[in-house]
């Protein structure tokens, strides 16, 4: 039987996941006036090149992290270095396992909304590779190979299973700048969740054949996420570079596109 404490503390709760909500979905999120963009792995910074000039056109002040992809702390500790050259409110937006990094890094009070496309979205202190292991592995996994301490994504698992829906020509090119990561990276977890307290988007790939569509559905829901799903795969940041781009730019106080 509930006391009347605890139905105080749940109605309390609703109400705050009813106000979060609307923050979400675009009623009171800040203009911002900066994006900061963080890439994953088998990625570089210029991953982000088919977004960046559509964002700028609105107006935006861009910036795209060179994460070291060494350790967990050396990539939050990259990006936090881009968000303290920031002036005003500015969107954190991370795709693939910089969706950690944008988890921890996204407290920063100068960050005023998250976006995650078809990334990791942990909670605080939660083992991340254990609750992925609760979905069918993906089958980019088995593509991974390693020289020694570093890690990479095989040709045909990168063509196949990272950029599935990009023309081979296109995705050859981002093969030959993709940049390996260091096994203790892997090891990182997050000790913040930011999307507990900011407004949070998350772009589902239906077609990720990197992280399971159904975990970035759960991860997506979890945070209360403005959510939208394309038929991409993982490098939907690419093949669908203007619906991400609108996604970001609402995250940022914008409509469709438009100031």
């Amino acid at each position: 039987m509930m006391t009347r404490r605890s139905v105080n503390r749940a109605l309390i709760a609703t109400a705050a996941a009813s106000l979060f909500s609307g923050a979400v979905l675009g009623q009171g999120v800040p203009q911002a006036r900066n994006v900061v963009l963080v890439h994953g792995l088998f990625a570089d910074g210029s991953c982000w090149s088919e977004v960046i000039p559509l964002l700028q056109a609105a107006g935006l002040n861009v910036t795209s992290v060179q994460n070291p992809l060494t350790t967990f702390e050396e990539a939050v500790a990259a990006a936090q270095r881009v968000l303290a050259r920031q002036e005003g409110p500015t969107v954190l937006v991370g795709h693939s396992f910089s969706g950690m990094i944008v988890t921890e890094a996204g407290i920063d009070p100068k960050v005023s909304a998250l976006v995650y496309v078809a990334a990791r979205a942990p909670d605080a202190n939660e083992d991340y590779t254990a609750l992925a292991r609760t979905y069918p592995t993906p089958p980019a996994s088995a593509g991974i190979v390693f020289d020694g301490d570093e890690g990479r994504l095989s040709e045909e698992a990168f063509l196949k299973d990272f950029a599935g829906d990009l023309p081979p020509a296109r995705a050859r090119v981002l093969f030959a700048v993709q940049q390996p990561f260091r096994k203790a990276l892997l090891a990182g977890k997050t000790t913040q969740a930011a999307w507990r307290s900011k407004p949070s988007f998350y772009a589902v790939s239906t077609e990720d054949r990197t992280i399971n569509p159904d975990l970035e559905r759960f991860m997506a829901k979890r945070m209360n996420a403005r959510t939208i799903e394309l038929k991409a795969s993982h490098l939907s940041l690419i093949s669908h570079a203007r619906e991400i781009a609108d996604l970001i730019l609402e995250a940022a106080g914008h409509r469709h596109g438009n100031p």
